[in-house]
């Protein structure tokens, strides 16, 4: 799931996201944090957390990413860049819960769902592309990025 997420990110983002790591490492206070997935946005000039959790949302979850936004800022960031961005990706979220939680958070924050293949009207799956189709489409382009570095 983590590699798929990352792959949509990029092409996403046509060249705009720099993907920085998995499971990105920061110590604070001599203890380890790991960002789920870590990108710089070339345009906005600012780090991206995104978080991921398979379950539902819990509002228990903008306090972690609010933590490592701050943690981003502090150790990662550096003075040219504007404050860090995040993305909370749950299986379910409730939009008044999602809106109650983060009402009151100065840092910018958002939160999505997302859905499996199989879980999509029947409809939706006939206009998506075939699972392997999209990875052998994922592996070209991430094959064709890799030989435009080397020349």
């Amino acid at each position: 799931m983590v590699a798929n997420i990352k792959q949509f990110i990029l092409s996403f983002g046509g060249n705009k996201f720099c993907f920085m790591g998995h499971e990105h490492r920061i110590i604070v206070d001599d203890e380890e944090i790991f960002i789920d997935l870590l990108f710089f946005h070339r345009e906005l000039r600012c780090l991206v957390a995104v978080e991921l959790k398979r379950g539902k949302f819990n509002p228990a979850h903008l306090g972690q990413l609010n933590f490592y936004l701050s943690a981003l800022d502090e150790y990662v960031r550096q003075e040219d860049e504007a404050p860090s961005i995040g993305i909370l990706l749950c299986k379910e979220a409730k939009r008044s819960i999602v809106e109650f939680a983060i009402r009151d958070y100065t840092k910018p924050m958002g939160v999505a769902t997302y859905r499996t293949r199989n879980e999509m009207p029947s409809e939706w799956q006939k206009a998506l592309p075939d699972f392997d189709d999209m990875k052998k489409l994922l592996e070209s382009t991430e094959s064709e990025q890799d030989s435009e570095v080397g020349e």
